[in-house]
């Protein structure tokens, strides 16, 4: 699995945090596209889960046009985030279950504690599940 220390902006992770917090009733979800030159760019999707206050499932037609969008712009997909809402902000069995982009850090954003929301980050594929430490830098390209 990938690298077990990320350095992310800390203005990634606030706009991530903020996304979750918007809408805390549901899981928010989608995708963190990367260009070293540029920094990183969150492609939100709408979450089409028959239960979105318990599960995610990416629109497929706002998944294609976020990866359209990232190849357009020259960045390569490096996350897929999701919240939660009541639990913890660690992979659930059928998020395990379902990841399906082995090369993507999975972001999950915790609100069990509305007064410190949480963020960790997964490296989830062949079954295995590893956690990545996040570290909070800045970068001089980022963007959101």
């Amino acid at each position: 699995m990938p690298d077990r220390s990320i350095t992310l902006p800390h203005a990634l992770i606030k706009s991530l945090l903020d996304a979750a917090q918007a809408a805390p009733e549901v899981e928010v979800c989608g995708l963190v596209g990367h260009r070293p030159d540029s920094g990183y760019r969150i492609y939100p999707v709408d979450n089409v889960a028959r239960h979105p206050q318990s599960r995610f499932e990416l629109d497929p037609t706002g998944q294609i046009a976020a990866m359209r969008a990232m190849r357009e712009a020259g960045e390569a997909l490096f996350a897929i985030y999701h919240s939660h809402p009541d639990a913890p902000a660690r992979p659930s069995a059928v998020d395990i279950e379902q990841a399906a982009y082995p090369e993507a850090l999975n972001l999950i954003i915790s609100l069990q504690n509305a007064d410190a929301p949480e963020l960790r980050g997964w490296w989830i594929g062949g079954g295995g599940v590893e956690e990545a430490e996040i570290v909070i830098g800045s970068a001089a390209n980022e963007r959101e």
